[in-house]
């Protein structure tokens, strides 16, 4: 794995060119298709023991968003509709039909925002900690705006390496507002939030799109499955948006004891079991 280019085991990295804009993804597994889609200031490599888990039994796609990971940035960038159609361009690209779209963070606005827009792409949505209800607020503008400027994941990443093989320092790192025991993070899935965190060219955009973005008006427009997936300690995305989403969206919200927001990497096992059980259940 080279430093510039962290890529998910087992997968094929490649690239888009789409409306000026360049979009890398990863492509891995065989079976159903199933979307994963990251969160702010991320990257595929958020996604670096789940997705390999969810490519046993599915054909997984993940895009990294404008402006993040290996993708060039939007040339503009109003909302996070933007992004969802880069995903829809990924999508139609592989030509994978209709899909399952597990959105993590802003990821699951994104993932949303799909569903909205192009309905016949999206086949059932899993939102794990996904942003889009609290985040729609002038504190969490100003957090989102703060990161963007001072950049703190980048700064952090560049220790990535030792902060990975430490329990001591994966807790300093990442507890308390991220996950909910850093030092029981794999050194996997360190890496992977660690090496996205370092990549990308353009979160501003992305964070002022996602400061304005409110989805509550918009969920009664989504006509596909959902279930909502949280983590029981996620301190960044609180709990009680996990059920204004799973009341609004009528979805079963299953929670993950234990685990804070970076549930996809915490406790992927987990989220794969209840990603499986819940499309399994759709017949």
């Amino acid at each position: 794995m080279t430093e510039s280019k962290p890529v998910l085991d087992g997968f094929e990295e490649r690239f888009l060119e789409d409306r000026a804009t360049t979009l890398r993804y990863l492509v891995g597994g065989a079976g159903p298709p199933l979307l994963l889609v990251h969160g702010f200031a991320g990257a595929a490599s958020n996604f670096a023991v789940l997705a390999p888990l969810l490519a046993r039994r599915h054909r997984v796609l993940v895009p990294e968003l404008p402006g993040h990971g290996g993708s060039s940035p939007l040339p503009a960038a109003p909302n996070l509709a933007a992004y969802a159609d880069r995903v829809a361009a990924v999508a139609a690209h592989e030509a994978i039909g209709s899909a399952a779209v597990l959105g993590h963070s802003m990821g699951g606005v994104v993932a949303l925002r799909l569903a909205v827009r192009r309905p016949d792409l999206v086949q059932a949505l899993v939102l794990a900690a996904a942003a889009g209800i609290s985040t729609a607020s002038r504190v969490a503008g100003i957090f989102l705006a703060t990161t963007s400027l001072l950049k703190p994941g980048r700064r952090i990443a560049a220790f990535r390496g030792r902060i990975a093989r430490s329990p001591r320092l994966r807790a300093l790192a990442l507890d308390g507002f991220s996950t909910s025991d850093g030092a029981a993070l794999s050194e996997a899935a360190t890496l992977g939030f660690l090496s996205g965190s370092r990549l990308y060219t353009d979160i501003a955009s992305a964070g002022r799109a996602l400061a304005r973005e409110d989805v509550r008006l918009d969920l009664e427009r989504v006509g596909c499955p959902a279930l909502v997936l949280w983590g029981a300690r996620d301190r960044q995305v609180a709990i009680d948006d996990a059920v204004e989403y799973a009341r609004r969206l009528r979805a079963p919200l299953r929670t993950i004891a234990d685990c804070g927001h970076l549930l996809v990497g915490e406790r992927p096992d987990a989220c794969a079991d209840a990603v499986e059980r819940f499309l399994a259940g759709l017949g």
